[in-house]
């Protein structure tokens, strides 16, 4: 069965914020700013920097100006600096340091977006518009994920209809990206083709992004699937950092080296150097006292020692 795979795939690594955010421990503002210049230094051209949620839910973040003003005096024209933005106040906060783009975010569950932001989906969605509206006439671009797109952790399996639902909102707000989300990591091949197939109901396939949890080892097959139908942008995170705060048991975002890995190996090609990645992963790994979550790190480690 032949597919024609993208010839080229972008990499979004959110190891910066998604990785981070839940940490126990506060990760250092220079940490931060070196795992950044060694993902850049490895060839990632978008990463999510960090996000301006208020620091009573994500104390992480609370750094989130020092970084980006430890970041300026080398930031990198050719590099696509994101920050999530919650609101108009995080939008206010961020603009000062001009983001390349804000990333805002529904759910497809509506559980889920009253249990992770206490309001509706169209509330959200609402919430949101007035940020869109402002990054857009500042020129910065938007990008809008959907989260929860094939199950929920309170509602189960998500009907495909609501991924379409919320990518058409999200467009209608200016929305010029749609991450589809699988935020724990449940979903399988054929249910995230369905999100997928449901969302291009709204939106062209080159704006359409995959971010896969391994939670429950599918992101690779995922990540697969995904490509067969033409999605050409992944979210993944360095070492298989991070999870979502607010989904129990949302284990790992898949690891960057993994999904290069597999992307190298069939012949599709991301501009990043693999020895490089991993050596971006080990140093916040062994900053952060853990594990390397990625399967091929490890390997690639274990076959250097041995």
């Amino acid at each position: 069965m032949s597919h024609s795979y993208p010839s080229h795939v972008s990499i979004v690594d959110v190891s910066p914020r998604d990785g981070l955010q839940n940490e126990s421990t506060t990760v250092p503002t220079e940490v931060k700013q070196t795992l950044i210049n060694d993902l850049i230094a490895a060839g990632i051209k978008k990463l999510e920097a960090t996000s301006f949620v208020s620091p009573k839910w994500v104390p992480q973040m609370g750094d989130n100006s020092a970084l980006l003003d430890a970041l300026a005096p080398t930031r990198q024209t050719e590099v696509c600096y994101s920050v999530l933005v919650p609101n108009m106040r995080g939008f206010e906060n961020a603009i000062g340091h001009r983001p390349d783009e804000i990333v805002i975010f529904g759910s497809a569950s509506e559980t889920f977006s009253q249990k992770n932001i206490n309001c509706s989906i169209d509330e959200s969605i609402e919430r949101f518009a007035p940020v869109a509206a402002a990054a857009k006439a500042q020129g910065i671009k938007v990008r809008g994920v959907i989260s929860c797109t094939v199950g929920c952790p309170y509602e189960g399996d998500i009907d495909p209809s609501q991924v379409a639902y919320v990518t058409k909102r999200l467009i209608e707000i200016g929305s010029e990206q749609i991450g589809i989300a699988d935020t724990i990591g449940v979903g399988t091949p054929l249910k995230v083709q369905r999100a997928l197939q449901a969302a291009l109901e709204y939106a062209d396939i080159s704006m359409l992004s995959g971010h896969f949890h391994d939670t429950y080892g599918q992101a690779l097959s995922n990540t697969l699937a995904a490509l067969q139908m033409g999605v050409s942008e992944f979210d993944t995170s360095v070492a298989g950092l991070g999870g979502c705060p607010y989904a129990k048991g949302a284990t790992g975002n898949v690891a960057t080296e993994d999904v290069v890995y597999m992307l190298h190996g069939m012949g599709i090609s991301t501009g990043i150097d693999l020895d490089k990645l991993v050596v971006a992963g080990e140093r916040i790994s062994e900053f952060l006292k853990r594990p390397n979550g990625s399967n091929v790190a490890r390997a690639l480690i274990n076959k250097r020692q041995s």
